[in-house]
Formats: C-alpha cells, sequence, structure tokens
C-alpha cells in the first residue's frame, strides 16, 4: 500500500500524472499520517461503510477501505480518478464516482449501494463548500450513523457552537436542530499541501432522532433564525422586523413572551428561545 502521507511520494504520483492543483476546488491534501487514521476510526466506530466526499489522492480513502466493508467516494475533479486507480489499486471495496456530491440525493445513495449496512459519511473538506455539503447531509435525514469532517478551525466552532453563546450564528441552529456536534481534534495548516492559510480541525455530527425543539413549521423556523442573524451587530427586535416585515411592537411581544430581553442579540437566543419565537411570529 502506497504511503500516501510521504511527500515523496505524493510529488511522485501527482508529477507521473502531470496533476497541478487547483484553487478554484479548494485542493490541500493530508501529509499528516496521524489526521486520517484517526477519522476513519471515529467514522467506522460504528458503521460498516462509508461514503467519503472528495477522496484527493486516497489518504484518508485507504484507512477507510482498511476499516469498512465498503467505501463509496465522491470526487468531483475529473482529473483525480486515474490518480486514485493507482493509488486504491490494492482495495476491491472502493467504488470512485466521478461526481459532484451536492448533486446527489443521500437516501437514494445508500438504499442502491448500501443495503443493510450502517453508513457513516466521512470528508476533508474545501473550505468554500463546508456549510452546504454539511446541511445537505443533515437535512436529508438519511439514515446515517454520523458525519467526521474536517473543516476550518473556526468554521468547525462555529458549527459545533452552543446555542446562546457569542460564538453561534444561523449555522449554529441548524446544525444542532439536526444533530449533536463536537469539536473532535485540531489539525494544524502544516499538515497540508499545499498548507493553507489557517489551520483546520475534525468534527463529528450525529443525527438526532427527533428534533431537540418543537418549532411547527420548519420553514418559517429556519426563516426566522437567518432574520435574526442576518446583522449581528443590531438587535433582534430590528433583525425580525425588518427581516419578515413584522411590526417591531409584535417582535418585542414574542421576545418578551420566550424570557428574552427587549435588546437581545441572536448569538443570546437559546434554541428554545428561537423555538419559542418562530411559533409565535
Amino acid at each position: 500500500m502506497k504511503d500516501l502521507s510521504d511527500l515523496r511520494v505524493i510529488e511522485s504520483t501527482l508529477k507521473k500524472h502531470g496533476f497541478d492543483f487547483s484553487k478554484k476546488l479548494g485542493q490541500n491534501f493530508l501529509t499528516d499520517p496521524q489526521v486520517c487514521p484517526r477519522m476513519a476510526e471515529l467514522a467506522c466506530s460504528n458503521a460498516d461503510a462509508v461514503v467519503e466526499i472528495g477522496p484527493g489522492i486516497g489518504v484518508l480513502t485507504q484507512q477507510l477501505a482498511l476499516r469498512a466493508k465498503k467505501v463509496v467516494a465522491f470526487e468531483l475533479d475529473r482529473r483525480l480518478p486515474a490518480v486514485l486507480k493507482e493509488t486504491l489499486s490494492e482495495f476491491d471495496n472502493i467504488e470512485i464516482i466521478n461526481q459532484d456530491f451536492l448533486e446527489v440525493d443521500l437516501n437514494d445513495l445508500i438504499c442502491e449501494k448500501f443495503e443493510g449496512m450502517r453508513v457513516a459519511v466521512c470528508a476533508n473538506l474545501p473550505y468554500y463548500i463546508t456549510s452546504p455539503l454539511i446541511m445537505g447531509v443533515l437535512t436529508a435525514r438519511a439514515p446515517i450513523t454520523r458525519g467526521v469532517f474536517m473543516v476550518q478551525k473556526e468554521a468547525g466552532e462555529r458549527l459545533c457552537a452552543d446555542p446562546g453563546t457569542r460564538e453561534a450564528g444561523a449555522v449554529t441552529i441548524a446544525v444542532r436542530y439536526y444533530a449533536a456536534a463536537r469539536e473532535v481534534f485540531g489539525v494544524p495548516r502544516t499538515s497540508f499541501i499545499p498548507a493553507p492559510r489557517v489551520d483546520s480541525e475534525v468534527i463529528e455530527l450525529i443525527p438526532n432522532q427527533t428534533p431537540p425543539v418543537e418549532v411547527g413549521d420548519e420553514v418559517h423556523f429556519f426563516r426566522v433564525v437567518k432574520a435574526a442573524f442576518s446583522q449581528r451587530r443590531k438587535t433582534v427586535v430590528n433583525c425580525l422586523s425588518s427581516g419578515l416585515g413584522i411590526p417591531k411592537e409584535g417582535v418585542l411581544s414574542a421576545l418578551r413572551a420566550c424570557g428574552a430581553h427587549d435588546r437581545s442579540r441572536a448569538e443570546e437566543l437559546t434554541m428554545e428561545q428561537f423555538a419559542a419565537l418562530s411559533r409565535m411570529l
């Protein structure tokens, strides 16, 4: 098995295939030999199979394939399947699909590829698609055991923040509605080639069986959350009044009824308070 964390192996393999890194696709390949085994171990701790997003040259894919019965990996870059065919040639439990994962119906995929298996999702994500991709996985409400994602450190802190704290944002509330989230371990920028400008971290998301709060209308709930966080320096009253077209008096009344003060900002509200606001508005 090729040591794909060895910089010399990476460079010679990529040179052989005439591959150059794409800034547009946010490509940064891992070279730290400690990271991928830890990610794979976590992803496969209660799963028989894994959907991987963005395998790159296959360093994480190898570790997943050593632990799972089956790995289906989605790679958008049309130059990489030929590289992966070489780097993963020793494995017969890996399928590479050259397609944008954002175009995939995760429920259909699991039914087609993983019948009777427990499935996890794992990825070293390009920073520019972190939130859309993670929310796509969660909103699909597919039968997955967990998601294990490498993300930009700042994004991980926001995704895993506790609602009602300064770090929280609209995506925090959205993630917590669908899943339990935690930061697992940090990954310095020196663990990649080319090295990005920021550090990363691995996070774990375990889907909720049922939402933690009762919101009634989910679409309206997320409209309220998005509007509340639309201008972080402004109060919830001003954000919701302008964002939803509701008179300030009505927003103030609802805000007081859910136990918040008139000058509350969105990051100060809990999940329960957002749910109450949504129902009352």
